[in-house]
């Protein structure tokens, strides 16, 4: 009887052969995954906002747009209303 796979990695496994992902790019492909699904609001709303704000984009279209980025996260979030968006950014 073969031996039993830990789940992660059975997930290697199947990135491989599911992906043709080398093995060598797992580890930092998982790390990226699981870094994007444990950042909290509050840091997803400041990363976001600096990279909307490099791009030009006022203050007050970057607020709308996070407020519509937060409800197709994969975080449950309450709605947050714009000055809520904004302290979380200036505090």
């Amino acid at each position: 009887m073969g031996q039993s796979l830990s789940p992660v990695a059975f997930l290697h496994q199947h990135l491989r052969e599911s992906f043709q992902i080398k093995t060598d790019d797992i580890p930092r492909l998982l790390e990226d995954i699981f870094g994007f699904f444990s950042s909290t609001l509050e840091d997803f709303v400041q990363s976001r906002h600096l990279d909307l704000k490099a791009t030009g984009i006022k203050n007050e279209e970057i607020y709308r747009t996070l407020q519509k980025e937060i409800e197709e996260r994969r975080f449950k979030a309450p709605s947050l209303s714009i000055r809520q968006i904004r302290r979380m950014i200036y505090g």
